[in-house]
């Protein structure tokens, strides 16, 4: 039976980031994806130029109108841009259930722009992050998330992570890639394991959709494999995704991965 994977998140106009990314990791990930949009984006891989948030409860009929026609195996929330969003949301999957979801703490694109109101990161930390199966934060989002300064090393990040899983998730997939080095380290942490989840740093400026790629791919692991497997397998198609992209010409900043890199066949 092939699983279906719900996303709740804003759009990126380019389609690297975003509903789009995510849409398009759930069919590479061989699930069948769904979305709920939070708010329309005017973005294109050098930055963001607008948002504009839709109603809290047109946002909640969204959802309600696929949990009442779809089974839903995994929720992915990204962009939720207010804190009235945040709060529709939990009250429709407080309501419909759903086994399994995954939040990824989107707040800030990789052009720098914000991606949400000031009120919104309370929202996120309170009302969200204690429903979430696991949080997907990079260092930046962690140290907004615990108001404190981004974790610089190694050693900061393991020491930030019992804090952030005091937040209320069951699992956090802490990112590391904003630290300096050859490799990344991301490293899961549940409440009597933490797992250290290493791949190459790949030299590309094609970087747009990183964050929501990994969770979204996460997401769709999460429907076949346990928290550590689905992290790892998630971590390995974004790095395949990242070398791939130059196979890619979009954009004149920052480029998107290549989510379909295992299905599309080089142009001879």
């Amino acid at each position: 039976m092939i699983a279906n994977v719900f996303s709740i998140a804003g759009t990126d106009p380019t389609g690297g980031a975003g509903i789009q990314a995510d849409l398009k990791t759930f069919s590479a990930m061989g699930t069948y994806g769904m979305a709920a949009i939070t708010a329309v984006v005017a973005q294109n891989t050098s930055g963001v130029r607008a948002f504009q948030p839709l109603s809290p409860s047109f946002v909640a009929d969204q959802i309600d109108a696929v949990f009442e026609d779809v089974r839903v195996d995994v929720v992915k929330i990204g962009m939720v841009a207010t804190a009235d969003i945040a709060r529709a949301i939990e009250d429709r999957l407080a309501w419909h259930k759903p086994p399994c979801i995954v939040l990824d703490p989107v707040m800030v694109a990789k052009s720098g722009d914000l991606l949400l109101q000031p009120d919104a990161v309370a929202a996120i930390r309170d009302i969200l992050t204690p429903m979430a199966t696991v949080i997907t934060p990079n260092l930046p989002e962690a140290g907004v998330l615990l108001d404190r300064d981004m974790p610089k090393s190694r050693e900061e990040m393991r020491a930030i992570l019992p804090d952030l899983l005091a937040l209320g998730s069951q699992w956090v997939l802490l990112k590391g890639g904003h630290l300096p080095g050859e490799t990344i380290l991301d490293i899961l942490c549940g409440k009597n394991e933490m797992i250290d989840i290493e791949g190459p740093r790949i030299e590309t400026n094609n970087l747009h959709g990183t964050g929501c790629t990994l969770s979204a791919a996460l997401s769709a692991l999460l429907t076949r494999f346990d928290m550590p497997e689905s992290a790892r397998r998630a971590r390995a198609y974004l790095t395949e995704a990242l070398v791939q992209s130059s196979r890619l010409t979009v954009g004149k900043g920052k480029g998107p991965v290549h989510h379909f890199h295992a299905l599309w066949q080089p142009v001879a």
